[in-house]
């Protein structure tokens, strides 16, 4: 049986949470003060501590701070009456591992309850928690859809069979492939990842498999691939569906006899490797469609997992601009206090084609050219502001007050821009092939509107 103990200095709404704990089947104690409760500490331990930030002698914060350090394996839950996403953020990034407001409603508790004792003892809905104190810190969210995937992540982190993740570009899914790999049995061994939409064909090959000596012109030096050095780990295969016919068929025959030969040899070398591919493309269109070979689908396709874009998962915004804030304060030497309500009202209302990594370059490009400490309405991009005209197919509307024809061109042609490297996940040649330029030009353009991909 569970043993949770409850930190509130009111009676009045301990009690309440203590029915709703025992009703769950868990071994319930009360304190009304921080002291109380590092005296039961002292004596026993518990799996979970919902305590009260506001409390006399010993603060919630405090007792935080004491039960990670002496019991790491207990999770706390920080009660309080603030009900702004600032105070859950903070208390996730002090080291909680989830926050409740009080007075808390039943289906807010039971969905506590399940992220954090699992669910055995908690409704069926109920998900991991999210943030710095969860399995999967990097993977920033709390919403339905997020904690659906990271149910998923628990379930093929226990296998070791074949993934293939899909989702719209930026939506994160090699972040996915990592927590999948890090979680599971091969976690002590390399993630290897490959981009195979960035690699030209030609070099692929020896990419994967590696080369002998004299293989071809340049080939000074043996060299093991990226299955070799993925051995007892994980490869990962980032936009599988851009490997060439005569890939397929080498990358159907390791995943069939976990054999391979490097190119220019004829000795075969045994792997043992946990293969997790993605692609934004529909390859079952492509299978069907002939450019991609069926029986290396059903190999790949064992476990299919979706990336939800930002748009299914709008509540998860705010979480993602304070993690971004704070990425960019600890990268660059520029404290961004908060993001005014405006500009949080305008990113609800986005739909973000880019998904989280639009998401992540708007906040530092934001970030860069502010000149206070806070992201207000005027470092807004303009393609963001609903008052401006959005380019579309039939072009934008002008105002009764006109336009700044230059801007709005500029702008528009930045939007095209970004979202064609957001698509082609920053890959020049794609990106060119999407809006029918040559890479020079692309390559100039970007140079005079100093546009860079973000680096992490």
């Amino acid at each position: 049986m569970p043993a949770c103990l409850v930190v509130v200095k009111d009676p009045a709404t301990a009690k309440p949470l203590a029915a709703v704990l025992e009703k769950r089947g868990l071994e319930v104690s009360q304190a009304q003060d921080g002291a109380v409760a590092l005296d039961l500490l002292q004596e026993r331990s518990f799996d979970l501590i919902l305590a009260e930030s506001e409390l006399p002698k010993v603060g919630g914060r405090d007792l935080l701070k004491r039960v990670q350090l002496k019991h790491p394996e207990t999770r706390l839950v920080l009660l309080s009456r603030d009900a702004s996403s600032r105070a859950a953020v903070e208390a996730i990034r002090a080291g909680a591992f989830d926050y409740l407001t009080l007075p808390a409603e039943d289906k807010d508790l039971w969905e506590c309850l399940g992220r954090a004792l699992g669910p055995r003892e908690a409704e069926p809905t109920a998900g991991r928690a999210f943030g710095p104190a969860s399995a999967y810190p990097e993977i920033v969210g709390q919403s339905a859809p997020l904690l659906e995937l990271f149910r998923m992540i628990d379930k093929l982190a226990a296998t070791d069979s074949t993934v293939m993740i899909t989702g719209e570009s930026g939506t994160g899914k090699e972040l996915v492939a990592r927590a999948i790999h890090r979680n599971g049995r091969r976690a002590a061994h390399p993630l290897v990842p490959v981009n195979c939409g960035a690699i030209p064909e030609d070099l692929l090959e020896s990419e994967l498999f590696g080369h002998e000596k004299g293989a071809f012109t340049n080939a000074v030096r043996s060299r093991a691939g990226r299955f070799e050095l993925a051995n007892q780990g994980t490869i990962f295969l980032d936009e599988v569906a851009d490997m060439s016919p005569k890939l397929q068929v080498r990358l159907l025959r390791v995943l069939q006899e976990r054999q391979l030969e490097r190119v220019g040899s004829t000795q075969t070398l045994n792997i043992d490797i946990r293969v997790i591919t993605a692609t934004n493309r529909d390859l079952y269109q492509a299978m069907q469609e002939g450019w991609f070979r069926e029986d290396l689908y059903y190999r790949l396709n064992v476990v299919p997992i979706h990336i939800p874009s930002l748009r299914e998962r709008r509540s998860d915004i705010p979480l993602l601009v304070d993690h971004f804030r704070q990425k960019f304060i600890a990268q660059r030497d520029k404290e961004i206090l908060e993001v005014e309500p405006e500009v949080m009202d305008l990113f609800m209302q986005y739909a973000w084609p880019g998904n989280v990594r639009e998401l992540e370059n708007v906040i530092e490009r934001m970030a860069i050219l502010t000149d206070t400490d806070r992201l207000a309405l005027q470092d807004v991009p303009t393609f963001l502001l609903p008052s401006t005209p959005r380019p579309n197919p039939q072009g934008p509307e002008i105002p009764e007050e006109g336009i700044d024809f230059n801007q709005v061109v500029s702008d528009f042609e930045d939007h095209l821009l970004l979202q064609a490297l957001e698509k082609a996940d920053w890959v020049k040649n794609k990106a060119a092939r999407l809006l029918n330029l040559n890479r020079t030009t692309l390559v100039e353009k970007l140079k005079k509107k100093n546009i860079s991909p973000t680096i992490s």
